[in-house]
């Protein structure tokens, strides 16, 4: 691994509030503090690391400009009740990423199995963190950012397992749910999140 992307997956943690994990019934903490570090290793991924070390210089983002990557342990919704897979605060240098609820991932791993929840969980992370870290130079261009991310997304994902079906359908899963959520929540938006699922 490179001295950035070392660097880089050092300024990953995985972050939560106390208080409102306290209030969630304790089969549901097992869960999202599982997913959470399912996540904070699929980020840290050196193979991935790689990738985005790859993409911050094709982009000429420098890496210092990313402050911390915070992988929350509990969802966070917008006011339609949508989830949000990330958000980024350019001023700032900071990204956050954040799972699915428990709700959502009974009900897909019943219809998809574990190994496509798993598949689909890992990547639909490292999708928001490409979407986020775009923002750092698009601040403004969701149209851009989101064309850019399923670009880069796909690019990862071929070198990774190649142009198969289930590649296919996995990236499907993320970007065609996140577009059709997109354009229920465009009006008023002023800050940069990532919405999928």
């Amino acid at each position: 691994m490179s001295n950035v992307s070392h660097s880089f997956s050092s300024k990953i943690r995985i972050s939560y509030d106390h208080k409102k994990l306290e209030s969630f019934p304790e089969n549901h903490v097992r869960f999202y503090l599982k997913y959470s570090s399912f996540v904070f290793k699929a980020l840290g991924k050196c193979s991935f690391q790689k990738f985005l070390s790859w993409m911050l210089r094709k982009e000429s983002i420098e890496a210092d400009t990313v402050k911390g990557v915070d992988v929350r342990v509990l969802p966070l919704r917008r006011g339609n009740g949508k989830t949000i897979a990330g958000k980024c605060d350019p001023a700032q240098g900071r990204i956050w990423i954040y799972p699915k609820t428990v709700n959502f991932c009974r009900i897909f791993k019943r219809k998809f199995g574990r190994e496509t929840l798993l598949h689909y969980a890992g990547s639909r992370a490292r999708a928001a963190l490409i979407h986020e870290l775009l923002h750092l130079k698009y601040i403004d261009d969701e149209q851009k950012v989101r064309e850019l991310c399923q670009d880069y997304f796909g690019l990862f994902r071929r070198k990774q397992i190649g142009k198969t079906t289930f590649a296919q359908s996995i990236c499907a899963m993320i970007f065609k749910a996140k577009s059709t959520e997109d354009k229920g929540s465009a009006e008023g938006k002023n800050s940069n999140t990532l919405e999928s699922g």
